[in-house]
Parts: structure tokens; C-alpha cells; sequence
């Protein structure tokens, strides 16, 4: 089955963001011209230009996040499972984490937290999220498990998010938990220590995937002669196509 891509998002960018170590994706931060440069030439061939292959800006907009998003509020009866994290290049590992959580209950409602930029660079260090806020935003919306996304998500789950949002039960899975920028637990409330632990609402969920997005980065920094290679053979199999086409127009 084929999918029409989402205009602006490129693998070969997210690519070029891991080998090059730049922080110019993250949102609030001026673009880098040279990291545009070098990230394109990874998915350049020396023929020319494919309009398929190479680096996009992608721009969010409100008409996206309609397109991807559920647009289904809570019902009476539903349980309100929250999650949070970086959810950075939404892969299997997130998708299991997900399901095993939509297995939870009878009628889930879950609502993932994406916390900013900055916030996720905080814990996770290096050039880390290679996916922005919005980037991120649009993939998790897009799992059929998840019904709600919150944007710029606390750091730490509060009893204000809980109460707002009606939450019943908060999930995190077996990664490690990096404390708040005070040294306290995340998952606890300033106000009232360990908040989802002191309600009985927590819960750790095991995804039975042993993937993760360092895993991802690491297996492509390792592989990335062969990456350049094959973005080479297939943007010359773009010209191909497009130099065909080009030829059926003048008959």
C-alpha cells in the first residue's frame, strides 16, 4: 500500500541531521546554510537534481495537524492513559510501547505529551531531537493508538495536567527516566511528590522492543557510505522517470 507523503519531510534531511550533529532543526533556532548544503549533496547525484530526492523545508500548519489528527474528544467511560517523551524518529519501538498501553483498557483515550525542542536536548544531549516539535507532532498523531498530542508537553507531570485533562492512569516505558532540572522525579508534582505514584495512577509498560532512536542513529552513522550510494542510484532513477515523462508531454 502506498502512501502520499507529507510535503516538506525528508528522510534524506532527517539523515543528514544525525551524521552532521546540527542543532538547526530545532524550532526558535536560525537554519545553518551550510547544513543545508552538506545535507544535500548526501542525496545528490552527479547528474543532477531530482525535485524528489534531497533536502524540503518543511512548514507546519494548522491544516496538517487537521489532516493527521483523530479530532475525537474523550466519552464517558473512557480511560485517559497519558504518556510523554521525545517520540523522536516514531519508530516500531513507539508503535509497541503504544499498543501494549491501548491494551490496557476497555475503551482507552491516550493522550501523548511531546516536550519542546530544548526540552528533550536537555535530557537527551548531543544533537537530540533529530525531529522537530512539528515533525514529531505529525508522527505521532499519525499512530492509530493515540487520540490526543500535546504540544510542548511539562517535563514534569503535574497535578495540573492531570486534573485538566481527566487523566486516569500514566504510562512510561522501561527507558530510563533522566530527573526534572531541580533533580526531582518528572513524573512528580513540585506541589505533591511523586503525583501519578501518590494517585495509584502509574504504571511502567514493557514494549518487548529492544529498538530505540540511539539504536536508529548509530546504525546509521555506521552504514553511511552505503546511504549516500543508495540515495545516488535512486535519484538517478528519479532523472530517468522525469526525463521520461518530460518526453511523453512533447508527443
Amino acid at each position: 500500500r502506498e502512501c502520499k507523503r507529507t510535503q516538506g519531510v525528508s528522510t534524506t534531511d532527517l539523515v543528514g541531521r544525525m551524521l552532521l550533529m546540527t542543532k538547526a532543526h530545532h524550532s526558535n533556532i536560525d537554519e545553518d546554510l551550510d547544513y543545508r548544503k552538506h545535507t544535500d549533496n548526501f542525496g545528490k547525484g552527479p547528474k543532477g537534481h531530482s525535485p524528489w530526492t534531497g533536502v524540503s523545508q518543511f512548514l507546519q500548519t494548522s491544516q496538517k495537524i487537521i489532516q493527521f489528527a483523530s479530532g475525537k474528544e474523550p466519552q464517558p467511560g473512557d480511560t485517559i492513559i497519558y504518556v510523554a517523551g521525545a517520540f523522536d524518529l516514531f519508530h516500531i519501538g513507539h508503535v509497541d510501547f503504544l499498543e501494549k498501553v491501548h491494551q490496557l483498557a476497555e475503551r482507552p483515550y491516550i493522550i501523548a505529551g511531546l516536550h519542546f525542542d530544548q526540552e528533550v536536548n536537555r535530557y537527551k544531549g548531543k544533537n537530540y531531537p533529530i525531529m522537530n516539535i512539528h515533525e514529531r507532532t505529525l508522527s505521532v498523531l499519525a499512530c492509530r493508538y493515540v487520540s490526543e498530542v500535546v504540544i510542548g508537553a511539562p517535563y514534569a507531570v503535574t497535578a495540573d495536567l492531570l486534573d485538566h485533562f481527566r487523566v486516569t492512569l500514566v504510562c512510561h516505558g522501561m527507558t530510563e527516566v533522566v530527573p526534572d532540572k531541580d533533580g526531582s522525579d518528572p513524573r512528580a508534582c513540585r506541589l505533591s511528590p511523586q503525583e501519578p505514584k501518590r494517585r495509584g495512577i502509574f504504571q511502567l509498560v514493557d514494549s518487548g522492543s529492544n529498538l530505540t532512536t540511539d539504536l536508529i542513529v548509530q546504525r546509521i552513522i555506521k552504514n553511511r557510505l552505503e546511504f549516500e550510494a543508495r540515495n545516488q542510484k535512486k535519484e538517478a532513477k528519479e532523472l530517468a522517470v522525469l526525463e521520461a515523462m518530460k518526453r511523453l508531454e512533447k508527443q
